[in-house]
């Protein structure tokens, strides 16, 4: 089973080398990639990963908001 990621960077370079450092990986599968909090917030939501790569600052909504917002939603499965 491969390990499902999200990867949240303002920096669209820096998200992209990280990215392809990650896909070198059989085991890991980037399932999706955002630009802002709110997208990050709206792709774990989708995709439910077992890891997100998260920046500390990004635009509309910065990563410890992501966090918070994402703690306040959980719900048990």
């Amino acid at each position: 089973m491969k390990i499902k990621i999200v990867v949240a960077d303002d920096h669209h370079l820096l998200r992209r080398a990280f990215v392809m450092m990650l896909q070198e990986r059989q085991d890991f599968e980037v399932c999706a990639e955002a630009a802002t909090g709110i997208e990050a917030l709206n792709a774990v939501q989708r995709h439910r990963p077992d890891i997100l790569f998260l920046d500390l600052q990004m635009p509309g909504m910065n990563g410890f908001e992501v966090l918070k917002n994402l703690y306040s939603h959980k719900t048990e499965v």
